[in-house]
C-alpha cells in the first residue's frame, strides 16, 4: 500500500502537531528507566542518528514504544518515526496500534492493520488484542468477523489473550451465541474468559444464565465473584447478591473495593443498614482505598439507608471531596426532606470553588420540591443558567414542575411546560398530573392524564391517578372505562412491598400476606397497634382505593387496610427490637395516605422513631408527626 502511517492521523481523526501538540494521558510504559521525557528522548533519537542506527528495528522500536504508548510519549512523533523505517517489522506496527488503540483512535489502529497487512508483515500473538479490541470499541462488526478469521488464518486460534479479547468483542456486538462458541473452543479457559462471558450475560439481561455459567466454574477469583454479584445487583435482585456474598465471605475470599461497591449498593437497594455499616467497616479495617466512587458509593448507603447522620459524618471526613460525592450528599438531604440544608451544602460548594454539573442542579430543585422551598427553586432554575450557563434538561423541568404543582400553583407550572423548549416526557407530565389530584383540579388533570398516558403506556400509577381523579367527582362511567382500557393494553399493577433489615436478616412484607414464619404474632401484633391508635383518633383513610390499587400504585383494595405491607413491618418491627429503638422500613411504592397518619399515631403512643423510606423520599416519624409535615 502506498498509504504512509503519518497520513492515517488525517483521516478524520487530526493529530497534526501544529493542532493537538499533547494527547490525554495513556497508561504509563517508560521506553527506559533512563528516559522520562520527549525531550530525552529527542536527544537519544540524535544520538541514534550520528551512530546511523536511525533505521535499526530494535534499536528504534525503544523509541517508537516510548513515544506510542508511554504516558509522557506523543504519538505524532511516534508516526514520524515510524515513517523513517525503511522495513519496519511486526513489533512496531503492533506497539504503534496499540498506541492509536489507547489514544481513543480505534478506526486509525484497523487503518493501521490494513497497512500492515499490505506491507506484507504478518501479525502475531500481540497484534490482535489491539485490533480485535479496536473492532469493538468501534462496533466494526465485520471488521471483527474478519479478524475472528485472521486468528485461524495466521495460527493464532489459541493464544488465550487474543480470545479473551473476542469473546468481549462479541459480548460487545450483543452477539452472545458466537462470543459462548469463542468460549466453548477455548483449550485453556482461564478467569478472564469465565468472567468476560458472565458479564456479557449479565449485561444484556441474561443474569440467570450467567448465573449457570457462574456455577460452572472450576475456581474463582475476586473479578469473578464481583461479577456475578454486580449482575445480581444492576437487576435489582438484591436479595440473591446478599446470598451470594455470604458464599463468598465463606470461602475466604477477600473483600476489596469493587465487590464493597456491588454490595453497598445491594444494601441501598434493600435498606440494610446494618450489613452496609458492616461492610463500610469492613473497608477501614481492611484499608481498602477509599477513592471517590467508592466513598460516594458509602455516602449513598447510608442517605438511602435512613441514616443521614452518618452520611454526613464520611462527607466530611473525606480528604478531598469530588463533584460525585458533592451531588450525592445534596440529593441525600433532598430525599430526607431538609431543603434548607441541601443549599447551604449548595453554597459551600460554591465557596469552595467546586464547579456544579447538571445532576447537582436536580438534586438542589428536588430539595426545594421536597421542602416546598418554591422561592429558593425559581432563584436556583435561574441561577444554574445565569451563574454556571447550564441549560435546564428534561429533569430540571420536572423538578420545577412538581415544586410549583405541589404548592397549587398549577397554572404557573403549565405555563413552564408550555415554554419548554421540547416536548415534555410522561415524567414532567405525571409531576403536574399528581399534583392535579393532590389538589383535587379534575379539568386540568383529565387533560393532563390523557396525554401522560398516552406516552406511558404501560404505566399503571398513571392511569390509578386518573380513575380516582374521576371517583372523587363522582364519575363512575369514567372509572369503569379506565379500568377497562387497563384490562384491554394488559396493563398490570407494580406489586407493593416493604422490608425491614433486623440483626442482618432482610424480611420482606406483601398486603394480607402469610408467608412469614412468625406471621400470626404479626397479625396479632397490627391488632394491637390498630387498637391503640384508635383510642388516640385515628380513623382509616379510604380515599383514592380504586382498581385494586391507592392513589399511587398502592396495595390491593380487597386487602384490608390495616394489613397493608408498611403496617406489616412495623409490627414486626416492634415484636422484634427493644424499646426506643429506631424501626427502619424500606416501600417500594408511595406511601399511601392511611399508612402515613396511622405511622405518624404509632411512633407517638408506642414512642418509637420510625422512618420510612418509599418510592420518592424518607419520612422520619416522631411522637406523632412526620418531616415531611404532610407535604409529600
Amino acid at each position: 500500500m502506498s498509504m504512509s502511517s503519518s497520513s492515517l492521523q488525517f483521516q478524520g481523526i487530526a493529530l497534526a502537531t501544529s493542532q493537538r501538540p499533547h494527547l490525554s494521558p495513556i497508561p504509563h510504559q517508560s521506553m527506559d528507566s533512563s528516559c522520562s521525557s520527549m525531550l530525552e528522548l529527542k536527544q537519544y533519537h540524535c544520538q541514534l542518528i550520528k551512530l546511523s542506527l536511525s533505521t535499526d528495528n530494535h534499536v528504534m522500536g525503544r523509541l517508537i514504544k516510548f513515544t506510542a504508548i508511554s504516558q509522557n510519549g506523543h504519538l505524532p512523533y511516534a508516526l514520524q518515526l515510524f515513517d523513517t523505517m525503511p522495513h519496519p517489522d511486526t513489533f512496531l506496527y503492533s506497539t504503534v496500534m496499540r498506541g492509536f488503540l489507547l489514544n481513543k483512535l480505534p478506526k486509525s489502529c484497523l487503518l493501521f492493520y490494513s497497512k500492515m497487512l499490505g506491507d506484507h508483515v504478518l501479525p502475531n500473538n500481540f497484534s490482535f488484542p489491539s485490533v480485535i479490541r479496536a473492532c469493538s470499541v468501534s462496533n466494526a462488526v465485520q471488521q471483527g468477523k474478519q479478524i475472528h478469521a485472521h486468528l485461524f488464518k495466521f495460527g493464532f486460534v489459541s493464544d488465550g489473550f487474543s480470545l479473551n479479547n473476542l469473546i468481549h468483542m462479541y459480548v460487545n456486538f450483543q452477539s452472545l451465541d458466537e462470543a459462548n462458541k469463542v468460549f466453548r473452543n477455548m483449550d485453556n479457559k482461564d478467569f478472564v474468559s469465565w468472567t468476560t462471558l458472565i458479564s456479557g450475560y449479565a449485561q444484556w439481561g441474561y443474569v440467570d444464565e450467567a448465573f449457570e455459567l457462574f456455577e460452572l466454574m472450576p475456581q474463582r477469583n475476586s473479578a469473578s465473584w464481583n461479577a456475578m454479584i454486580a449482575a445480581f445487583v444492576q437487576s435489582n435482585r438484591f436479595h440473591e447478591a446478599l446470598a451470594l456474598f455470604d458464599r463468598m465471605r465463606a470461602e475466604n475470599m477477600t473483600l476489596d473495593k469493587f465487590v464493597a461497591a456491588s454490595m453497598l449498593s445491594a444494601c441501598t437497594g434493600l435498606g440494610a443498614l446494618e450489613i452496609g455499616r458492616w461492610i463500610h467497616e469492613e473497608i477501614e479495617k481492611r484499608g481498602v482505598d477509599l477513592d471517590s466512587k467508592l466513598a460516594t458509593t458509602v455516602i449513598d448507603m447510608y442517605c438511602k439507608c435512613g441514616c443521614l447522620e452518618k452520611a454526613l459524618e464520611v462527607f466530611k471526613a473525606l480528604p478531598t471531596r469530588g463533584l460525585s460525592s458533592w451531588n450525592c450528599m445534596i440529593g441525600g438531604l433532598a430525599i430526607h426532606g431538609k431543603g434548607n440544608a441541601a443549599i447551604e451544602l449548595f453554597e459551600e460548594m460554591e465557596k469552595e470553588l467546586v464547579a456544579p454539573d447538571s445532576i447537582t442542579f436536580v438534586n438542589l430543585l428536588s430539595a426545594c420540591a421536597h421542602s416546598g422551598l418554591v422561592e429558593k427553586g425559581r432563584h436556583f432554575f435561574k441561577h444554574m443558567v445565569e451563574v454556571h450557563g447550564i441549560e435546564p434538561r428534561m429533569e430540571h423541568f420536572g423538578c420545577m414542575v412538581d415544586l410549583l404543582g405541589r404548592a397549587g400553583l398549577l397554572e404557573e407550572a403549565r405555563k413552564l411546560i408550555d415554554e419548554m423548549p421540547m416536548s415534555p416526557d410522561a415524567g414532567v407530565l405525571g409531576a403536574l398530573l399528581g399534583a392535579c389530584k393532590i389538589h383535587q383540579n379534575i379539568e386540568l388533570g383529565e387533560d393532563i392524564g390523557r396525554k401522560v398516558i398516552a406516552l406511558d403506556p404501560h404505566n399503571s400509577g398513571r392511569y390509578v391517578i386518573l380513575a380516582n381523579m374521576y371517583a372523587n367527582s363522582g364519575r363512575w362511567e369514567d372509572v369503569a372505562n379506565i379500568r377497562k382500557l387497563m384490562n384491554d393494553r394488559g396493563v398490570k399493577k407494580v406489586a407493593g412491598f416493604s422490608m425491614i433489615e433486623l440483626e442482618g436478616v432482610v424480611s420482606d412484607f406483601i398486603a394480607g400476606g402469610m408467608t412469614h414464619p412468625e406471621a400470626k404474632e404479626i397479625y396479632a401484633k397490627v391488632d394491637e397497634m390498630l387498637q391503640s391508635i384508635r383510642v388516640v383518633g385515628y380513623v382509616p383513610e379510604t380515599e383514592g382505593v380504586l382498581l385494586h390499587e391507592h392513589d399511587n400504585e398502592e396495595e390491593e383494595k380487597e386487602k384490608p387496610l390495616h394489613y397493608h405491607s408498611e403496617k406489616l413491618a412495623i409490627a414486626f418491627g416492634l415484636l422484634k427490637t427493644e424499646p426506643g429503638q429506631v424501626v427502619r422500613i424500606s416501600k417500594n411504592l408511595r406511601v399511601c395516605k392511611d399508612c402515613h397518619q396511622a405511622t405518624k399515631l404509632i411512633s407517638k403512643v408506642y414512642d418509637r422513631e420510625i422512618i420510612v423510606r418509599d418510592r420518592n423520599r424518607f419520612h422520619h416519624f416522631n411522637d406523632g408527626k412526620c418531616s415531611c409535615n404532610d407535604y409529600w
